[in-house]
């Protein structure tokens, strides 16, 4: 009876160690949720993919080009991804449950890995066009970001503080940034407002076809938007051919967020890795030189994963 006894407990004991070791040797799989392919969020995500994928034992690591922000939260909630870029305003809408901004309840699972870079509101227009100016959008053809994107709720923002709206248009396109620009080469449409990194790849395929302007969104106008999330930025001289001189514009900041399934270990890792090799990110996109350790944690407007926390604390950052 001992015998037998003591065969039962040593297969329970194999039984727990085999469970154990299987655990261990589960993948950790991480999609990472982007945007249009020609943006700046997409050649980010594959290069956190390829980070991940070296450096995480064990890892299956994904890219998935989305419709940025709006999209990407919501696929963060219902645990459809465990890494996604994101504009602050739209992840503070996310956590609110802010229908009109496309979330029919508050995100609850939502959490920051950490502050990232700015997006740029860049708003461009055929030169023939004679589109200088938010004011001379009327009447005009313009593309303003897949319908709900964080594009487009950015362009209402803005044309609300500038007395426009979008009845006062000649034309409203709701399209990802390389559609937009096709059909201004294609003399489809007169101007495209876009948000994103600077240096984006649709803008300067266009800048390098045709001439543009830039319209300028006025200090006074980020003002009247009344939201924190909307700061004053300039698109420098000479980012894009044929920019001879800066554009006042509207600075809002990325965060690159995950959700409260994915754990704390990997999260750790996803931050650990990322600070480390920042060199690598900025490679991918010159719009990454920005992303710091400085600034990870500053006016965070949904807490911070566990597991970035500890990072965080371990280097110091908190």
């Amino acid at each position: 009876m001992k015998i037998k006894k003591r065969f039962v407990a040593v297969g329970a004991a194999v039984t727990l160690t085999l469970s154990a070791a299987a655990m261990a040797a589960a993948p950790a799989f991480i999609n990472i949720l982007t945007g249009g392919t020609s943006g700046v969020y997409y050649p980010i995500g594959v290069a956190l993919s390829q980070l991940y994928g070296t450096g995480i034992e064990g890892s299956k690591t994904s890219v998935q080009a989305t419709k940025a922000s709006v999209e990407n939260l919501n696929l963060l909630q219902a645990g459809r991804g465990e890494l996604a870029l994101a504009l602050g305003d739209s992840v503070a809408a996310a956590y609110q449950g802010d229908i009109d901004a496309g979330f029919k309840t508050p995100l609850d699972k939502i959490r920051v890995l950490a502050s990232a870079y700015p997006n740029y509101i860049q708003i461009v227009a055929n030169k023939e066009s004679g589109i200088k100016t938010l004011a001379d959008l009327k009447g005009k053809r313009i593309s303003v970001g897949a319908p709900k994107s964080g594009t487009e709720l950015n362009a209402r923002s803005i044309f609300k503080a500038a007395g426009l709206s979008y009845e006062d248009m000649g034309k409203v396109e709701f399209l990802p940034y390389a559609e937009s620009v096709e059909l201004i080469k294609n003399r489809q449409l007169d101007a495209t407002l876009q948000s994103s990194g600077l240096g984006m790849a649709a803008i300067r395929d266009l800048a390098a076809t045709m001439a543009i302007n830039f319209v300028e969104i006025p200090e006074d106008v980020i003002a009247k938007i009344n939201n924190p999330a909307y700061q004053h930025g300039v698109i420098p001289a000479s980012t894009y051919e044929g920019q001879t001189t800066d554009v006042s514009t509207v600075a809002i900041q990325n965060l690159l967020v995950t959700q409260s399934g994915v754990s704390d270990d990997l999260a750790y890792q996803m931050t650990k890795i990322m600070f480390e090799h920042l060199d690598r990110l900025g490679n991918a996109h010159s719009a990454a030189k920005s992303i710091s350790l400085e600034k990870a944690t500053k006016n965070l407007p949904i807490p911070l994963h566990p597991g970035a926390e500890r990072y965080y604390k371990e280097v110091g950052a908190l």
